[in-house]
């Protein structure tokens, strides 16, 4: 949810405005310019000075639209700033909705689409000052968000970020995930070039690297790290199938044994498959709860039509299909092979498949 602030006559003309165009947003103005319909907008209007309703703000929106000077913004936040992880996106529009200002948590917080978003809706012109925006090249901390992918630290963030602006040479390793990040008309700039392997990108020393992988990286592939990001994009699918009753804890520490095997990270997980019996298996519900994953049942009907490896009929005897975990793993994917076939270890059955962009 967005607020939208504002204390002038004119900024309550484009705060009206903004609020009726911008989905999820609530709009905020002084009582002393309430025009009567408030209650029927839902518009929420305040008395006294707006930096006594701007900690509450900041706490509980995920942007602000400040229709108020920027100076004026500046100095009433800075008490507020705790890290730009948490910070809310700040968008300032000045008292003629002519200039739309990315204030505050531009990437991650959004503010710079967002700037985008409202120059539009009032015709006026967005003033974005990241750099990586400015010479349209690669931002590090929002590579792959929009597919969801997770980076493993964020340790060296700053640093990549500055090598990627400052025009120095920064490789990308990319072995998975969606292939189509690069959002500008542009060609990839000069200095960042792609290798199709992390040891031909050592080989090539650069100054920086992105690597995208669900693998866990060698001792030796692990040098790129020295200044570098490695992310983990969504691409593992499990197919699972337990007993009834088993516990969360146990089919998680399948899991986790079963990739740690594989040498495959947890965080590239997108999605855990079983059959609609299990469908309500409070352990399954509790892990994939817990991780944010994706879960997805299919009926004995969709499983029977899969060509599987390891069919079963004592698995058919119980469920009416001859296999779980290898072909909901292979529907969801689809895969033709799988990255393990199939193992069972106490109450839990699982496959593993990897999902190809």
């Amino acid at each position: 949810m967005y607020a939208i602030v504002a204390i002038t006559k004119h900024g309550v003309d484009i705060a009206r405005r903004v609020g009726e165009e911008l989905p999820n947003a609530h709009v905020y103005y002084t009582n002393k310019f309430a025009r009567g319909d408030e209650d029927e907008k839902g518009i929420r209007l305040f008395e006294g000075n707006v930096r006594l309703l701007l900690p509450s703000l900041f706490q509980t929106y995920r942007g602000l639209i400040l229709i108020i000077s920027l100076g004026a913004v500046v100095r009433m936040i800075a008490p507020l700033l705790k890290d730009k992880k948490t910070d809310p996106a700040v968008v300032v529009i000045d008292d003629k909705g002519e200039h739309v200002i990315s204030v505050l948590s531009g990437h991650l917080g959004g503010a710079n689409e967002l700037t985008r978003q409202v120059a539009e809706i009032l015709h006026a012109h967005p003033v974005i000052t990241t750099a990586s925006d400015v010479q349209k090249t690669i931002a590090v901390d929002l590579f792959g968000r929009s597919f969801g992918w997770e980076w493993e630290s964020d340790e060296k963030l700053t640093s990549v970020s500055a090598a990627v602006v400052n025009e120095q040479r920064v490789a990308i390793v990319q072995e998975s995930g969606e292939k189509n990040w690069w959002n500008y008309d542009t060609p990839l700039p000069n200095n960042i070039l792609v290798y199709d392997s992390i040891e031909k990108a050592l080989a090539a020393k650069p100054d920086a690297a992105l690597v995208v992988t669900h693998r866990l990286l060698t001792k030796e592939e692990e040098a790129i790290l020295q200044n570098g990001v490695l992310y983990r994009p969504k691409v593992i699918v499990l197919g699972i199938g337990c007993n009834r009753g088993t516990a969360a804890e146990e089919i998680e520490s399948v899991i986790r044994d079963t990739l740690d095997k594989l040498l495959f990270s947890m965080k590239s997980v997108k999605a855990v498959c079983t059959i609609e019996l299990k469908k309500d298996e409070p352990g399954l519900l509790e892990v994939v709860r817990k991780y944010g994953w994706e879960f997805v049942y299919y009926t004995p009907e969709q499983l029977n039509q899969v060509n599987i490896e390891q069919p079963s009929k004592t698995v058919y005897r119980y469920t009416g299909a001859y296999g779980v975990s290898e072909p909901t793993a292979k529907l969801y994917s689809g895969a033709e092979k799988l990255e393990l076939v199939k193992k069972k270890a106490g109450n839990v059955t699982i496959s593993v498949a990897l999902l190809h962009h």
